[in-house]
């Protein structure tokens, strides 16, 4: 099979032949269809110390089963995260993290909206979001971010603020259903939000904490890093949260499962409907990570094996 790898950090992507890896106990080998983009992914290419297996979101047909697995058997679509190589012909997933696709949902659209939406829908919730409030939603046209901005909208919230990095890009988080769209250097952020999803945090926690209106509440979940002040949430009585989905899927798998299936609901419902930037090959992979580097991005980046 044909598997991309790299050598050192930020070194080129290289695609080579590699043999089909064989699912353990517990786990499930998948043909690819798609494999999902992930910043974090992205950024450790650049800056791990050493050079890590590509892994992520991947969605296909099993192939074959470990022992003991019970949800799952050979022809199954499913999609899930790999924590091995992913960026390949064949993959390996565990079954705790794998979900059934519908036979309504193509594989691409499978990679676009579970992993990504269970961000969204999980950082949503950690915000305590109540009708009619306003929320904020910062990478508003990422992978995570545009479903954040229709997830927002569906859970009742009365105006939806979409930051992005770019202007050309508010169009796009428009169509979405965004009210309001400002960039990262905008001085007024508008009418404050009571809530904010943040997916870029570093420089940008500062400006997103100061447009949250005196109680509001920020959640972070990016790999961004950053620093908050105690005296910005002192001042306003704001509070920032920390969101990480994998906790989650470990500790509350009941939750995680409710989240999967509201994500299936409201995609049936077209109230959510997850938007691809571009499909490329896995010969492409160098190319796909530089649209997500360079945050050109409008929804999420397929592989295609």
């Amino acid at each position: 099979m044909r598997r991309v790898r790299y050598e050192s950090a930020g070194g080129p992507l290289l695609l080579e032949e590699a043999p089909v890896p064989e699912p353990g106990p517990g786990e499930l080998l998948v043909r690819c269809e798609a494999v999902g983009v992930t910043l974090p992914v992205v950024r450790k290419v650049t800056e791990a110390a050493k050079p890590i297996a590509l892994g992520g979101e991947i969605a296909g047909a099993v192939v074959a089963v470990g022992a003991g697995v019970t949800r799952f058997r050979t022809g199954d679509r499913v999609t899930g995260l790999c924590f091995g190589h992913g960026y390949a012909d064949f993959a390996v997933l565990h079954e705790a993290m794998t979900s059934p696709v519908p036979g309504t949902a193509s594989a691409v659209e499978a990679v676009a909206l579970v992993r990504s939406g269970l961000v969204a829908l999980g950082a949503l919730a950690a915000a305590r979001p109540e009708p009619g409030e306003t929320a904020l939603v910062t990478a508003a046209a990422s992978g995570v971010g545009h479903l954040g901005v229709q997830l927002a909208r569906a859970r009742g919230a009365g105006r939806v603020v979409a930051a992005v990095s770019d202007p050309a890009k508010a169009p796009f988080v428009r169509s979405l259903g965004a009210d309001a769209v400002v960039t990262y250097t905008d001085e007024d952020w508008g009418t404050p939000a009571n809530y904010a999803l943040d997916a870029v945090g570093g420089d940008l926690l500062t400006p997103a904490l100061a447009a949250l209106a005196p109680g509001g509440r920020l959640v972070a979940y990016s790999s961004g890093g950053g620093t908050v002040q105690a005296y910005d949430l002192l001042v306003g009585a704001k509070s920032v949260t920390g969101f990480q989905l994998a906790r989650i899927a470990r500790e509350r798998p009941a939750l995680y499962e409710e989240w999967r299936q509201e994500l299936w609901r409201l995609f049936a419902e077209g109230a959510v409907r997850p938007a691809v930037h571009g499909e490329f090959a896995l010969t492409a992979a160098a190319q796909a990570h530089r649209v997500i580097e360079t945050r050109a991005n409008l929804g999420k980046v397929v592989l295609i094996p």
